[in-house]
């Protein structure tokens, strides 16, 4: 089975203090250090774990014109067979849709199997990308895939919905999932892996390289247009109550009352 893993870098916000930078429409990223999404970043492992079991080949996609090589390196020490990154500052990655046009001109020049991303972007919280993609391509589509079964040519998925819900889904190949965590457990590059990534390539492309044309990559279909990034002001604050057990009980009572909620 040949697969390919779009996979995206993003910031990693856990212990970085997040501020609006003086142009007030980006994050300032000037401290911030860069890992793979989460999501992808369980993407790769199950396309590793596909090839293990049926053969085949794992080739890794990105489109970001930053500094993606780790990334990129590590999902090839894992055993990733090859790499494309799009490194060209005309296209608009803040337009998922966008992404997705660029990324099915990458896929789209090659033969495939199957397509396989992670289910959400950490840094935007978009959940777009693998859609569009499927559309784009003219294949189905599995969204928050958190089990996959091959069976023959097609794909048993198992889906989780809202409220903890789970669907059954028989899928056709080729296609395209969107793989929620906890699907599997990635696994860590061994030495080995590490070494032999640095000597597998990774494929440079320009919208020049792609059969699309240059105001679609850069934006001219887009709709998307970041115009104000801010932090929300506080309007109201918590109100700690004190005292014993029954003084809270009827100071709080009272405001329930007085607000009209008892």
């Amino acid at each position: 089975m040949d697969i390919f893993v779009c996979i995206k870098r993003v910031p990693d916000t856990s212990e970085a203090e997040v501020s609006v930078d003086e142009s007030g429409k980006e994050v300032d990223s000037s401290r911030f250090s860069f890992d793979i999404n989460e999501a992808d970043n369980y993407a790769v492992e199950e396309a590793l774990l596909l090839k293990e079991r049926l053969g085949g080949t794992v080739q890794v996609v990105c489109v970001d014109c930053g500094d993606v090589e780790t990334i990129i390196r590590m999902a090839l020490a894992k055993g990733a067979d090859g790499a494309i990154q799009v490194n060209d500052g005309r296209v608009n990655v803040k337009d998922p849709l966008v992404i997705a046009r660029v990324l099915a001109a990458v896929i789209g020049q090659h033969q495939f199997d199957l397509v396989l991303t992670g289910c959400m972007a950490g840094d935007d919280g978009y959940m777009t990308v693998g859609a569009a993609l499927a559309e784009e391509l003219t294949l189905p589509c599995a969204t928050m895939v958190k089990n996959v079964e091959p069976q023959g040519g097609r794909l048993s998925v198992c889906r989780e919905l809202e409220g903890g819900l789970l669907e059954e889904v028989d899928i056709a190949l080729p296609a395209v999932l969107t793989i929620q965590t906890g699907i599997n457990e990635p696994r860590y590059a061994s030495i080995r892996g590490v070494r032999q990534a640095q000597k597998k390539e990774i494929k440079v492309l320009k919208i020049e390289d792609l059969e699309i044309a240059e105001e679609e990559a850069a934006g001219g279909r887009s709709s998307v247009e970041m115009q104000e990034l801010y932090v929300p002001e506080v309007a109201s604050r918590a109100e700690l109550i004190e005292g014993e057990p029954a003084q809270k009980a009827e100071v709080l009572a009272g405001k329930l009352v007085k607000g009209g909620l008892l």
